[in-house]
């Protein structure tokens, strides 16, 4: 049940195939860690193990993994819709308003324990699992789903490169629209528009576009801009294609640069480039992240997180949600492995003058990595 009707992509949507050796290795995991169960909540994890989308909210509905059985946990009033959604096919048990649903989950776990739990289930869940089960039966199963989704598989490589390409041609789109007097909120429309024209799930997944001091700002300023004669663009947006996203993030002048602005500029790209030659198989997450800052430090800027200079991580894992596992930051000494992706985006911050973000994505192969997109050229130029 997992291929949609209005699919209009030239590659398959993620198979239940696919999504069947998932759980065989999710249950391969969980019996090496010794558990006996894993809850998940409304989360991407439901999605990439079941097919199931559904929005979170106070009413639990997931599903129960174990060694035999998969269990959807649906409110009562719900279950009707679940049985149309595309999902796996499986059990459906379903609670009712005046039932607390962890203590169905107690009684479909019997007395198995333990039982992991989606790092992404809400406080109050855990809480009412703590009265049904105790605390000495759960644990966090964080570490089991991060390990299989930050490998990708081929066809999500393959969902996550047709996401990255139509995000930018969506980027080219909107260059062409930029000139002195156009406001953020018309460009903002514009991306999303185009992004729908292309099939995107919901249109644009965000979008951030900011004008001159604005784009020192790393996640946008308030308030609708509107764009002056030699100001600095940045424009940092995406999609999403069956759940998997784009996210892409180009900086650049319409006219000549400043000199600051080229500088900095030259510097970003620079940082960016450090990253990607560090990316090689076994490599630590944190190495990338540090060869970003030798190259801004050498340029007199930061250090550490000091601004001017990189005020955060170097990048992020990107796949069903675009923030994930992993994460290209100091301390974090995962080795690199293929599949896994992660964006690339060194941002060089000047307080109170501007920023630029030059952000592409990377995917690690047997042979080293690859990029989604290829970087930007020059201020003037974004598009390699």
């Amino acid at each position: 049940m997992s291929a949609s009707s209005s699919w209009q992509h030239p590659l398959p949507p993620i198979s239940d195939v696919e999504r069947l050796g998932r759980l065989a290795r999710l249950r391969q995991e969980m019996e090496a860690s010794g558990v006996a169960g894993l809850l998940l909540g409304s989360t991407q994890s439901l999605r990439y193990f079941t097919g199931l989308v559904w929005h979170p909210s106070e009413r639990l509905c997931g599903a129960l993994v174990t060694a035999e059985r998969l269990i959807y946990v649906v409110p009562g009033f719900e279950r009707s819709r679940v049985e149309t959604l595309p999902r796996l096919e499986a059990e459906i048990a379903t609670w009712e308003e005046d039932e607390d649903p962890t203590a169905l989950v107690a009684d479909l776990l019997g007395n198995k324990a333990p039982l992991a739990l989606d790092s992404q289930l809400p406080l109050f869940l855990y809480h009412r699992l703590v009265r049904s089960l105790g605390a000495e039966r759960l644990v966090d199963g964080g570490p089991l789903i991060a390990d299989l989704r930050m490998r990708k598989s081929a066809a999500e490589i393959a969902l996550i490169r047709y996401a990255m390409n139509l995000t930018l041609d969506v980027h080219r789109v909107a260059h062409a629209a930029m000139k002195p007097g156009v406001r953020a909120s018309e460009i903002v429309s514009l991306i999303d528009a185009e992004h729908r024209r292309r099939g995107a799930d919901n249109g644009s997944s965000f979008c951030i576009v900011s004008f001159g001091i604005a784009t020192s700002l790393p996640h946008g300023a308030e308030g609708d801009q509107v764009l002056a004669a030699g100001d600095l663009i940045l424009v940092d947006t995406g999609c999403h294609i069956d759940g998997y996203c784009s996210d892409l993030t180009r900086t650049y002048v319409l006219d000549e640069p400043s000199a600051a602005i080229a500088r900095i500029w030259a510097i970003e790209r620079e940082a960016q480039q450090a990253v990607f030659d560090a990316a090689h198989i076994g490599a630590p997450c944190e190495a990338l992240d540090a060869a970003a800052r030798g190259v801004i430090e050498a340029h007199g800027l930061g250090p550490d997180y000091r601004v001017p200079g990189l005020p955060h991580r170097a990048g992020h894992g990107l796949g069903l949600a675009i923030h994930e596992e992993p994460y290209i930051v100091r301390g974090n000494r995962t080795v690199l492995e293929p599949g896994m992706c992660f964006s690339n985006e060194p941002m060089i911050l000047v307080p109170g003058a501007f920023g630029v973000r030059l952000e592409d994505h990377v995917v690690m192969t047997e042979s080293g990595p690859q990029w989604f997109t290829q970087p930007s050229t020059s201020p003037t130029q974004p598009f390699g």
